[in-house]
């Protein structure tokens, strides 16, 4: 499997930073950081600068807007009790202002307003009994692979991989799936923080020719299911923009919108920008 990432400790005497350098989108994502902010800050850049970054991520704490802002970064989402129940800024900075435009902005922001407008509706209709409902294991790897290169030309992981997807597993991932027939044609994951108490719904994928069943609904439920039942009550996802129908379906099983982040990665078949969306599980 190529290495297209990398997360990195740096500590010194005056700051700590984890760096997660991500050649692939060709960023870096500092998810976390604690000590001296500017010295930590201008470590993160000089990473950056060594791989040629074009953007940098912070996450951020409440504590450290200020200092961020002063530093030429800018707050695009806010994620809540991220952190053990304190909120997650991202914060962000362009190397290039190639990177820094997005060409899609108005048009993404008449989905957002079109999304917000649908009534929220958190218990979708069964899809017919032709469809199973499975957690993924390792033996599924190599057909859960095979999903996620049909639907996707480029993704931000290499989730067409069959062995990354064992690694994700064995690191506390989890997947469920609907299967058609035998074959997997809809597919999602929480990426869980057990430090933190925090999880990334993501990896959502569903064949076209199957998309009319809202299966992607019935996934999302059952693996905020197995989180609840873990203490895990802070989920997130981050969407597609331009996608409509993943932006109202969280909307509709009761996520905030929170924010957009700016050609944050390489999705689908280009650069893109992401919708950060929010809920709390434990209401």
């Amino acid at each position: 499997m190529e290495k297209i990432a990398d997360i990195q400790l740096i500590q010194t005497d005056h700051f700590s930073i984890e760096v997660y350098k991500d050649l692939f989108n060709k960023r870096i994502r500092v998810d976390d950081l604690c000590g001296n902010i500017p010295k930590a800050i201008k470590k993160a850049e000089s990473v950056a600068n060594s791989l040629h970054a074009e953007k940098i991520i912070i996450k951020a704490r409440k504590e450290y807007f200020v200092k961020l802002i002063e530093h030429g970064y800018q707050c695009e989402a806010v994620i809540e009790n991220y952190f053990l129940g304190s909120n997650l800024y991202f914060f962000c900075k362009y190397c290039t202002n190639e990177r820094r435009t997005s060409t899609q902005w108005l048009n993404e922001d008449q989905i957002v307003k079109n999304v917000l407008a649908l009534e929220r509706n958190s218990h979708p209709i069964l899809p017919p009994s032709e469809y199973k409902l499975k957690k993924i294991t390792i033996e599924d790897a190599k057909c859960l692979a095979s999903l996620y290169e049909k639907v996707f030309q480029i993704y931000p992981t290499p989730l067409n991989d069959p062995q990354y997807i064992e690694n994700t597993i064995l690191e506390g991932t989890i997947y469920y799936c609907f299967q058609h027939h035998g074959e997997i044609v809809s597919a999602a994951s929480a990426e869980v923080n057990s430090f933190y108490k925090n999880a990334e719904l993501t990896d959502c994928a569903t064949l076209p020719e199957h998309r009319k069943h809202g299966l992607m609904k019935f996934l999302l439920e059952k693996l905020e299911a197995d989180l609840k039942e873990n203490g895990v009550y802070c989920a997130y996802s981050i969407a597609r923009s331009l996608s409509f129908g993943m932006n109202a379906a969280l909307h509709q099983l009761g996520y905030y919108y929170r924010g957009r982040l700016i050609n944050n990665c390489y999705i689908f078949d280009k650069l893109e920008d992401m919708n950060v969306w929010v809920k709390d599980l434990s209401k």
